[in-house]
């Protein structure tokens, strides 16, 4: 044990010994003014914080997906209008299938666009009933809280906006193929 005391303590990386105080080592969630309701009203803070970001992190996505979708279109319609400016009858039989399959391209990414604008109206439609019934508990008395699983409960979602709508709102960005 004496031993251990002589020896200087360790430096971490500093110039100066690390002085060690007693007072400091001792940190106790007990001597803390903060009570359960404040911690509980934190936590709850902090976990709405954090729907926030997950909610704006996947409508971002979303708009990324949307605009590399719009970009490609776009591309394969340029490439398309080149072909169909050609006379048709100084086509060759390789410009006709290349002129086949970019408007089956173009369709395919339409479709799969669509599928987009599908998802993005769903997660908005889940995420605002989600909003309802957290306002709807937060405004009931502590006495008659009590949670149900998903399938227990029996509101039905509301529609205001379409997708397609929600898509030049969320991002702005106006498609070429709108």
């Amino acid at each position: 044990m004496e031993r251990s005391r002589s020896r200087s303590p360790p430096r971490y990386g500093s110039l100066e010994p690390t002085r060690w105080q007693p007072e400091d080592e001792i940190v106790s969630m007990a001597d803390s003014t903060t009570t359960i309701d404040d911690i509980e009203g934190e936590l709850f803070k902090i976990e709405r914080i954090r729907e926030i970001l997950v909610r704006r992190e996947s409508e971002l996505r979303y708009m990324m997906d949307d605009i590399q979708l719009c970009k490609e279109i776009s591309r394969l319609k340029q490439e398309l209008q080149q072909l169909i400016a050609l006379p048709e009858n100084e086509k060759s039989n390789e410009e006709r299938q290349k002129e086949e399959e970019l408007v089956q391209q173009i369709h395919k990414l339409v479709e799969t666009r669509d599928f987009l604008v599908d998802d993005v109206e769903f997660e908005r439609l889940r995420e605002r009933e989600e909003d309802k019934e957290m306002a709807e508990f937060l405004q009931t008395p502590a006495k008659e809280k009590k949670m149900t699983s998903r399938g227990q409960q029996t509101s039905a979602p509301y529609v205001t906006k379409t997708g397609l709508t929600l898509l030049k709102e969320c991002c702005g960005f106006t498609c070429s193929i709108m």
